[in-house]
C-alpha cells in the first residue's frame, strides 16, 4: 500500500476565524480553521478545538462561543495574538477593539467581517480535539470584504500552522 500523501489534506477548503469565549470575567480567544455549518434546520455549526486550549475549556464550561470571520488582509501579528499565545499567559483582548454581545461573548472588531454566536448543543470527543456542535443563536455582518481562507494563509502568506490546529500535518 502506498504511503499517504498528507498534502492532499491541505486542499480541503477552510477559513480562519477567531473563536471567542467568556467564563466569569475572563475573556479569551483562539484562531480556528475547522469551523463549518453542518445543518440548516436547526442552523448548526461545528467547531473543532484542541483540548489543550484555554478557549476549549471555557466553551466546555460555559456552553457558548462566538465565531468571527476574518478579512483576507488580516496581518500575521493579529492572527498570532489569538493563535500562537496562550490565554493562560496573556490577556488576548487587552489593547484591541472588541465588544461583548448580549450573551456576553467577545467579538474582536479589527479585521472582522462578521460574527456568529452559538450555544453548544452537543460535545463530541474526537481524540486530540473536541467537536463542539453549536446552535446558531445570532449572527451579523460588520463590514463587506473577502474572507481569509486557510489556503491564502498557507500558500500566499506562507505562514506556519500551529501544532494545536486540527489541520496540522508534520509536512505543514
Amino acid at each position: 500500500m502506498a504511503e499517504m500523501n498528507e498534502k492532499a489534506l491541505t486542499l480541503i477548503s477552510y477559513g480562519l476565524f477567531v473563536i471567542g469565549a467568556k467564563l466569569g470575567e475572563k475573556l479569551n480567544g483562539q484562531i480556528a480553521d475547522a469551523v463549518c455549518q453542518v445543518a440548516s434546520e436547526p442552523q448548526l455549526l461545528a467547531l473543532s478545538s484542541n483540548k489543550k486550549n484555554l478557549t476549549h475549556d471555557m466553551i466546555k464550561e460555559s456552553g457558548k462561543f462566538s465565531v468571527v470571520i476574518l478579512e483576507k488582509e488580516t496581518p500575521l501579528t493579529y492572527i498570532g495574538r489569538f493563535g500562537f499565545r496562550s490565554g493562560r499567559e496573556v490577556e488576548k483582548f487587552e489593547g484591541i477593539n472588541y465588544f461583548l454581545t448580549e450573551r456576553e461573548l467577545p467579538i474582536p472588531t479589527d479585521y472582522a467581517l462578521a460574527y456568529i454566536e452559538c450555544e453548544v448543543v452537543q460535545v463530541v470527543d474526537v481524540g486530540s480535539h473536541t467537536l463542539f456542535i453549536g446552535k446558531i443563536v445570532n449572527a451579523d455582518i460588520l463590514k463587506e470584504g473577502e474572507p481569509l481562507t486557510y489556503a491564502y494563509y498557507q500558500q500566499v502568506k506562507k505562514w506556519k500552522v500551529s501544532e494545536a490546529s486540527p489541520t496540522y500535518h508534520k509536512t505543514s
